[in-house]
């Protein structure tokens, strides 16, 4: 159970004593929070008697050279609880604490998204509900002495405009998906470099990056006075473009070692999809919370606050070169959109992915941070405007969640919405005799089935194809122009590794199906998928096979005399996916 007391110092204190005092009592176990009042040699602190007295605590500083005592008059310290609307993550905790203790009287604040509420100390009269209100308006956050009651429905044509925006963005990115260029907006370790970019522009115009954009405000007039030496514009610039200098050589240096990690743990495809999906499910969680889903505002994944607390501490950042440090440092400040990006770089496996994944994600952040120090306005000074883009970015982002495991459930091979094409594929195949011999199987040539296919980045055509159980098959895919993770085809019940594709030419996959049932194939993420069936030969197909079973490759016999064909070269699941190996035969080139 934590408890709040307050204890005075017989010496004077400088501020080296200060730091000095705060730095050895927060690393004890179980104090939470420090501070020490230089002027009236007060030491306010919170700790859980758990796990510490406050006798442990009182000798610890005695054996420092300090003499306590609690004998003077504390009558006048006074508790009050405000409940409080509109926080929904660490950052807001932090960001309402920072300007409460700027109150005059405040001794102590504990703000709590769990239960929506803030515990003040105060000494004297406490801040009016009206002037913190007022306060706190830009940020979007709203105080009451009463327990927070549901929030009022948005007017009708609020939620209608919101709901046009954010239909308009997810047909958007259907289009893209269609177009090819779904790479560019699918968030995964292995998305396009200008996806984590765009990706750090929603975080730097959300609300979790008010943290971040308070920092700036809050030293922009200390900044001014350090660089006041220069008349020019880009002088007086220069403390801010140190800041986001620091911040994006701190992700990408921070982001290499998570690639390095993730390099180092040897994660197969599968943990790969698995990880993919948590990541995902961690995307939900937030989306839903910007959506307003109060149930969920309890769960919070952040650093001890004893530390984010000391990042956001801008009076321990004064010297002329401080705002690089200060900016890398907000590697640690917490936020949804950064634990994301943070996750992909660790699935990325590669130390210079990881590092580029990071730093374009904190380049998106960039624009919106360097506007903050341009105008001093927040994007947050709208209440309205950050309530809708909250609700906007939510739908996205949660559009966007289940897009990505919807992808690793076809990686997986387990049911998913792209079944749904897959069996109306099915249904239009079965009618196609283009595509189909005597009941639906293609054509035997040499003792091999052969089918036919074409891959491009924004599908398969066709993606639906039935084989006979037990009889090889000669896969032929062409290449039209794939991209990204498309330039692979992977099925794991049917064969082991992957078919790589080269744009203009022709791959060959050679396989024997040993069991009947209904088998995915997709890209190695899984965004684009097809089917294939096995079934018994002369037989009716039923339409619940189980997906089931394994195959064996076998050696594939090259046609060399037709120059346009390249045989599947992997020799495993590449980025980490799968065991075994694939055979391999020679290339033959254009």
């Amino acid at each position: 159970m934590n408890e709040k007391t307050s204890f005075y110092l017989g010496n004077n204190l400088t501020k080296n004593d200060k730091l000095s005092l705060e730095t050895e009592m927060e690393v004890l176990a179980g104090v939470i929070s420090v501070n020490v009042e230089i002027g009236t040699r007060r030491v306010w602190l919170t700790f859980d008697k758990e796990k510490i007295s406050l006798s442990d605590i009182l000798k610890k500083i005695e054996n420092l050279g300090y003499k306590t005592t609690t004998a003077q008059n504390n009558r006048n310290k006074q508790e009050h609880v405000y409940h409080v609307s509109g926080m929904h993550c660490a950052s807001c905790e932090i960001l309402v604490e920072k300007n409460l203790l700027k109150f005059q009287g405040v001794k102590s604040v504990e703000a709590s998204v769990n239960n929506s509420q803030v515990t003040v100390e105060y000494e004297g009269s406490r801040p009016p509900i009206k002037e913190l209100n007022r306060v706190f308006k830009q940020h979007g956050y709203t105080f009451s002495d009463e327990p927070v009651v549901k929030e009022k429905t948005s007017p009708k044509n609020q939620t209608v405009k919101t709901i046009i925006i954010a239909l308009t963005l997810i047909i958007g990115f259907f289009v893209l998906i269609r177009s090819g260029l779904s790479s560019l907006v699918s968030v995964n370790s292995n998305s396009a470099l200008i996806t984590y970019f765009l990706f750090g522009i929603l975080a730097g115009l959300s609300s979790c990056a008010a943290l971040v954009g308070g920092l700036i405000l809050s030293m922009s007039k200390q900044w001014i006075e350090k660089y006041s030496d220069g008349a020019s514009t880009m002088k007086k610039m220069e403390p801010h473009l140190m800041f986001n200098a620091g911040r994006l050589a701190s992700y990408a240096v921070f982001g290499g070692i998570l690639g390095a990690l993730g390099n180092t743990l040897k994660i197969s495809l599968t943990w790969t999809s698995l990880l993919v999906i948590a990541v995902s499910v961690l995307m939900i969680m937030l989306a839903l919370q910007m959506l307003g889903i109060r149930s969920l505002q309890r769960f919070q994944i952040s650093l001890p606050k004893f530390i984010t607390r000391r990042v956001a501490d801008e009076s321990k950042f004064q010297g002329r070169y401080m705002p690089s440090v200060m900016g890398a440092l907000t590697f640690l400040l917490p936020c949804g959109f950064t634990l994301t990006a943070q996750g992909l770089a660790l699935l990325s496996g590669s130390f210079w992915q990881g590092a580029l994944i990071l730093f374009f994600f904190a380049l998106g952040t960039t624009g919106p941070l360097l506007a903050i120090g341009l105008s001093s306005v927040k994007f947050s000074q709208n209440p309205n405007l950050t309530q809708r883009f909250l609700k906007v970015a939510g739908i996205v982002v949660l559009v966007f969640a289940l897009y990505n495991i919807n992808a690793q459930l076809n990686v997986l091979g387990a049911p998913s919405f792209s079944n749904l094409a897959a069996a109306k594929a099915s249904s239009v195949n079965n009618n196609n005799p283009d595509q189909s011999s005597d009941s639906g199987l293609p054509p035997v040539v040499n003792g091999q089935q052969i089918i036919k296919m074409e891959a491009s980045a924004n599908g398969y055509k066709p993606n639906y194809f039935k084989v006979a159980v037990g009889v090889p098959v000669r896969w032929e895919v062409t290449d039209t122009g794939t991209s990204g993770c498309t330039n692979a085809v992977i099925s794991r019940s049917l064969f082991e590794g992957q078919i790589d594709l080269t744009p203009g030419t022709t791959s060959i996959k050679e396989f024997t199906p040993t069991k009947a049932g209904k088998y995915k194939f997709s890209c190695w993420m899984g965004m684009i998928s097809g089917v294939i069936e096995v079934v018994e030969k002369n037989k009716t197909v039923g339409s619940n096979v189980p997906v089931s079973g394994s195959a064996t490759t076998v050696a594939a016999n090259l046609n060399t005399n037709d120059p346009s064909l390249v045989p599947s070269g992997a020799t495993g699941c590449g980025c980490g996916g799968g065991s075994g190996s694939c055979n391999v035969g020679n290339q033959i080139r254009n």
